[in-house]
């Protein structure tokens, strides 16, 4: 292992391994990954369920394959592996610390770095749910790793709060082991995963989702006995009269995700409060120059198709980074509009359409089951748009900003991202 090299990127999941292979494709001469586990792939590596690699590769794998497409390529192109290790700080000049039970403690300096450290789940302290801390409450990807690593099964008879695609993936996993699913509570009014995990991993399985529910209190002092569920209104409050004692031995908390950004925090990245994700440019920079970011790290994204996807964008522009000493940009800011929850990038250099479209992905606020037009405009004229068939938050929108808008794009300071009703 060198002291130097030209890019060194954090998290060996899809991200990580995509941006790697993309920066020594595009000319980085060294490239390091380090990353925590024993293993790379990351969370691919316990998600042994198809679904990866349809948009990549036309095919549907497991996660497991997925990952070790990219692992060999990786290894093909001569990306170096550092791995159980820990990244301890990094600094705006490009120095990481790192260390391990293997050398004890390490400095390495990068030209370039690219964050792809992906994301959290959230716990229960997080969404506060009262009552006893009995044995048998686990985020669901805890679970996962249970039942697809260490192959022990965390409990017989499971509620399940969340209606994300870990949770759903995980009733229809824990039905097949023999569990019993009793039900999926969703606190929102509509479903917050993707509706093929709904219909594959609940519909197919005869498992109740009950839309506008959550956990009133969990039953049980030394284990889980039983979990209290209740309605709530269009505030979240919960209503009086509609109690009910649902009999289980686990709960599993699939509540969201949150992006791990405490180096990106400590490195002075600014982070958009909004996703929990650092500010990047269509090249996926953040805003300390030669500090990239990719994947789950910048906002959660719905396939990993996706995550890979903005993992080779990170890796091409940090190779950029590597050739050339980059001036100060002049960039146009992209604003999310009416129905629009955030989009990423946050930002577009003013000259990026010279070099080919750019591609913006975003998240709606309210589903609308009907045509709508996504659209982007500089507050007075139409700049591009596309129709879809419908727009649901749960999954990503995509728009491409096509390149004969450059003039347009130069000439204004923000883009407006919207979604409007088709004919409306």
């Amino acid at each position: 292992m060198k002291e130097r090299y030209d890019v060194v990127v954090i998290g060996a999941g899809p991200g990580g391994l995509a941006a790697a292979i993309s920066a020594k494709k595009e000319g980085a001469e060294s490239v390091l990954i380090i990353d925590r586990d024993k293993e790379p792939g990351g969370i691919l590596n316990q998600c042994i369920h198809n679904g990866f690699g349809v948009e990549i590769f036309k095919e549907d794998l497991p996660g497991p394959a997925y990952a070790e497409r990219f692992i060999n390529e990786a290894e093909s192109v001569g990306v170096e592996f550092l791995l159980d290790s820990m990244v301890l700080d990094i600094t705006p000049s490009k120095k990481v610390y790192v260390t391990s039970k293997w050398f004890g403690f390490k400095e390495i300096e990068a030209t370039s770095i690219i964050l792809a450290m992906g994301a959290r789940e959230r716990t229960r302290a997080q969404i506060r749910i009262p009552g006893f801390r009995p044995v048998g409450v686990y985020t669901a990807g805890t679970a996962q790793r249970f039942v697809n690593i260490e192959g022990f099964m965390p409990g017989k008879r499971f509620v399940i709060l969340g209606s994300g695609d870990i949770g759903m993936i995980m009733a229809r996993r824990l039905t097949l082991e023999g569990a019993k699913v009793e039900r999926v509570l969703e606190i929102m009014p509509h479903l917050t995963g993707l509706t093929r995990n709904y219909v594959q991993c609940l519909q197919d399985f005869n498992i109740p989702l009950q839309l506008s529910h959550t956990v009133n209190r969990i039953l049980g002092k030394n284990r889980v006995e039983a979990i209290e569920s209740v309605q709530v209104d269009e505030h979240f409050n919960p209503i009086k009269g509609t109690e009910e004692i649902i009999p289980a031995d686990t709960l599993l908390l699939s509540v969201g995700l949150i992006p791990e950004n405490e180096l990106s925090k400590k490195v002075g990245v600014k982070i958009d409060p909004l996703i929990q994700g650092p500010f990047v440019d269509e090249e996926m920079q953040t805003s300390v120059p030669g500090i990239f970011a990719a994947g789950n790290v910048v906002h959660i994204f719905d396939l990993v198709d996706w995550v890979t996807d903005a993992g080779i964008t990170a890796g091409k522009g940090a190779a950029r980074y590597v050739k050339v000493v980059k001036e100060k940009g002049d960039f146009v800011k992209l604003v999310p509009g009416n129905n629009i929850h955030h989009i990423v990038p946050q930002y577009i250099k003013r000259d990026a359409l010279i070099n080919g479209p750019v591609k913006l992905m975003m998240r709606v606020v309210k589903p609308i089951e009907e045509k709508v037009w996504v659209e982007v405009s500089d507050g007075q004229n139409l700049i591009t748009r596309k129709l879809e068939r419908y727009v649901r938050p749960a999954e990503m929108v995509t728009l491409t900003i096509p390149q004969k808008a450059y003039d347009d794009v130069r000439k204004t300071k923000e883009l407006i991202v919207s979604v409007e009703r088709f004919g409306g």
